[in-house]
């Protein structure tokens, strides 16, 4: 099942990326490696409620189409009462088919649920081309009930690009459909 995304990817962008950067090389052309979802559940480390967790695992799941590990902590805080190894999140990495639906779903249906939405902020590269947007609530996505909902949790999103600087991730992301504020 060819995903619409993947197909603009090669009719639309790649042409425009090319034009725009002077590339000549087709694979030097940038493109969406992988999505990484992370969430973190500090209040399950803290109350030591381990129900919190496998609920964001449950959502997490729901949102990505893919069962997330959970991460741990690396090292003790003791201002957090958290131990080195005691699980503090959870994670999943989307790449392929999976990740194109995920854009999909997340730039025409979870976006726009968003409460007085005027566009992603561009300030959130990382200079080699990355973008990761945060978000304060898992319910901006249609697959989450928020009436089975037990506790709020954020979420952090990454788009990991083959671009080489932020301004061509930036035009990838754009050309593809995420929605940037006006300056």
């Amino acid at each position: 099942m060819a995903s619409y995304l993947k197909d603009k990817y090669k009719s639309d962008v790649i042409p425009s990326l090319k034009a725009k950067f002077g590339i000549k090389n087709p694979m030097r052309v940038p493109k969406v490696e992988k999505i990484v979802i992370n969430m973190g559940v500090g209040k399950a480390a803290s109350e030591n409620n381990i129900k919190l967790l496998d609920a964001a695992m449950q959502d997490l799941a729901m949102i990505s189409g893919q069962k997330p590990y959970m991460t741990r902590a690396k090292k003790s805080v003791s201002n957090f009462k958290i131990r080195e190894g005691q699980p503090i999140g959870c994670k999943v990495t989307l790449r392929g088919e999976r990740m194109y639906h995920f854009m999909e779903r997340f730039f025409a249906v979870a976006l726009p649920r968003i409460r007085d939405f005027r566009g992603l902020p561009t300030r959130s590269f990382d200079g080699r081309g990355n973008y990761t947007v945060g978000f304060k609530e898992q319910i901006i996505f249609p697959e989450i009930n928020f009436e089975n909902v037990q506790a709020l949790h954020g979420m952090d999103i990454t788009f990991a690009t083959t671009a080489r600087t932020d301004e061509e991730g930036r035009e990838l992301l754009r050309l593809l459909g995420l929605p940037f504020r006006q300056n």
